[in-house]
């Protein structure tokens, strides 16, 4: 009698569902219209639109233009400006960071194309444009968030951040986050950040990491002050100035009192 119950059931059930399609196909004011993706018949109310693009992309547009497939150099300007950006909406400078990420995944697979060939990847500073323009992008959308904020709460609106020390007594940049757990409470927190050191042997390696800084800085800059020694030998007329710009670790007005810039001349 369960089972025979239970069949009665599910024949009543099959026959409303049956009811209810007839009547949403006899319905009198239900709209069929051809659907652009199956071609067929559907009623209106039946399907929700989607939206594709007209254009069919394939794999090629991971690829640079055939064109310039086998040349030595191609044609590429500049990076985007911080001034020419602050010009543009914000929807222009949404599009244009999709633009961007999108030359950059081209030029990353076509970079390791040219690899795999053992071939020259011509104007390989093309990545660095297009990472330095979405750097100026990313800048930018910033300061309009800064002044938005700034106008409306009087704040930053960013993460609030400040510079802690480690466990190993070097300094970070730590930036500070919202928790559910008071911060005297937060034990697994302390544990994690401990901003305080001590102990002779932290002392000791903030002693030995110092002196290695130290040497290095020390290294280049007799680097430098050698190099800008042998042009003042080789070339009396040398441009100070200039040497200064692109040597700054150099002393150089020390070196013009040593002999290390005495070369066969009398210098003025």
């Amino acid at each position: 009698m369960a089972a025979l119950a239970k069949a009665v059931q599910i024949s009543k059930s099959v026959n409303n569902v049956t009811k209810l399609l007839t009547n949403l196909s006899l319905t009198p004011n239900v709209k069929s219209i051809l659907s652009p993706i199956r071609k067929q018949w559907i009623p209106n109310s039946q399907y929700a639109l989607i939206h594709t693009t007209l254009k069919q992309n394939d794999l090629m547009e991971f690829f640079d233009d055939k064109d310039n497939w086998g040349k030595s150099t191609v044609k590429v300007g500049r990076s985007w400006r911080k001034d020419e950006l602050r010009l543009k909406s914000n929807e222009d400078l949404h599009k244009l960071w999709f633009v961007l990420l999108k030359e950059y995944n081209m030029l990353l697979t076509m970079e390791q194309a040219y690899k795999e060939k053992f071939e020259y990847f011509p104007n390989p500073e093309r990545i660095d444009k297009i990472l330095n323009s979405m750097s100026n992008l990313e800048s930018v959308v910033r300061e309009r968030n800064q002044a938005y904020y700034k106008l409306e709460t009087g704040t930053t609106g960013e993460r609030p951040a400040q510079l802690s020390y480690n466990a190993l007594g070097l300094r970070y940049f730590y930036r500070m986050s919202q928790y559910s757990v008071p911060k005297y409470m937060n034990t697994r927190w302390h544990k994690r950040y401990m901003f305080g050191y001590g102990g002779f042997a932290v002392q000791k390696f903030l002693r030995l990491y110092r002196e290695k800084l130290y040497n290095i800085k020390r290294r280049q800059r007799n680097r430098e002050s050698n190099r800008v020694g042998v042009l003042m030998r080789m070339f009396p007329n040398l441009d100070i100035e200039a040497a200064k710009e692109q040597y700054p670790g150099a002393d150089i007005e020390k070196l013009m009192k040593t002999r290390k810039v005495d070369g066969h001349f009398q210098r003025e």
